[in-house]
């Protein structure tokens, strides 16, 4: 079953990555790491798949990422090659952006979020090899990336490839998903993991003050400070995060946008952008200084209504990437745990085992077949 605990952190991620576009509040990116979070939930989703399928997993993985993509791209590629975009074999990036693709004057901007697409799509390729390693090596294994960071940012290689940078950037989040799937993070007790995530957070925060960026203390203008800041984060968020958040179901609206925004996370967030884009020019229309506070709210309510609306118009591609019946506005029907539960086919115990607990005095013999327990698909997250 979902922990919804985790549903409603990435929900908070997705808003908190539109309305930074908006507004451009560097603090914002201090006070709620969101790119850092999705990786690190990422990594967790991506482990519970290769221990389920094995390496078919990274195939699965790439089905339910890719289709969002050719769909933004159907539209905005061709109005770039209209505008001034170079036909060239780079323009097939957009199928698989293992690079950066190719983009024109404004779609560079409009369309520049794919640098998460692209940075996730070499940690599932990736992740096969690194669970592996990491399960026999975990702390080296962890520290790998936030190393090669540190090599990169203090200047001893600072010719590195835009991909080994982006591995010492977020894959170290990658990875403490992985720590939080296998149960290594609920295990570390708090008197080592509050002080570690006290000595990460000190330690990135004066990187960040020490080192700001020519946006101020916007943690994506400092690499180290955003890795380590981030790391810190995701321990106290995930590494303590509850079996669930039973309240969140217990209101029906909540429940509702958390179904939603995780149903349809990569739709919004492939699609803010353009809107954010195209809106801005309009605050010099009306009147609007770029900064006005009521400029800033009705651009934020103005994004996530037409957000919605392409949500509702090609949201259901992530539907069948998933291969679940297309849905325009999802979990209207969905059934309840108990509910799937109730219908679930039973298993039954290994031979003996009723004979054994009866001989110990512990419970009486059954009489009947036993009730049907829930699956093993229904007690895991939704890959």
């Amino acid at each position: 079953m979902r922990n919804r605990y985790l549903d409603l952190l990435r929900s908070l991620a997705i808003v908190r990555v539109v309305v930074y576009h908006v507004t451009g509040y560097a603090t914002l990116t201090l006070v709620f790491p969101a790119m850092s979070v999705m990786f690190a939930l990422a990594g967790s989703l991506m482990a519970a798949s290769l221990d389920r399928t094995g390496a078919p997993a990274v195939l699965r993985r790439l089905r339910r990422l890719l289709p969002s993509l050719w769909v933004l791209a159907a539209v905005f590629v061709p109005a770039m090659l209209l505008t001034g975009l170079p036909f060239t074999p780079k323009v097939l990036l957009w199928l698989f952006p293992v690079s950066d693709p190719p983009a024109n004057y404004w779609g560079g901007l409009a369309l520049s979020p794919i640098w998460y697409l692209r940075d996730y799509l070499w940690f599932v390729l990736a992740s096969p090899l690194v669970l592996w390693l990491f399960r026999r090596a975990p702390l080296p294994v962890l520290l790998a990336p936030y190393a090669l960071l540190a090599v990169i940012e203090f200047g001893i290689f600072p010719d590195a490839p835009p991909v080994l940078r982006e591995f010492g950037l977020y894959f170290g989040a990658w990875l403490l998903g992985f720590a939080h799937h296998d149960g290594l993070l609920r295990r570390m007790r708090n008197r080592v993991l509050v002080p570690t995530a006290l000595v990460l957070g000190a330690a990135g925060l004066a990187w960040i003050v020490t080192h700001p960026g020519p946006r101020g203390h916007d943690l994506n203008d400092i690499h180290l400070g955003n890795a380590l800041w981030s790391a810190a984060f995701i321990l106290v968020a995930i590494g303590r995060a509850p079996d669930g958040a039973a309240w969140v179901d217990r209101t029906p609206v909540l429940s509702r946008v958390v179904t939603v925004l995780n149903r349809r996370a990569l739709t919004c967030y492939l699609w803010h952008m353009p809107f954010v884009v195209a809106l801005t020019p309009l605050v010099g229309l009306v009147g609007w200084t770029p900064r006005d506070p009521l400029g800033l709210a009705v651009r934020v309510v103005l994004v996530f209504v037409l957000v919605g609306v392409v949500t509702l118009l090609v949201g259901w591609v992530e539907d069948l990437a998933a291969r679940r019946t297309p849905e325009l506005f999802p979990g209207r029907h969905g059934r309840t745990g108990a509910e799937r539960a109730a219908t679930a086919p039973a298993s039954p115990a290994p031979a003996g085992a009723a004979a054994e607990l009866v001989g110990a005095g512990r419970v009486p013999a059954p009489r009947r077949a036993p009730e049907p327990t829930a699956s093993r698909a229904d007690r895991l997250s939704a890959g």
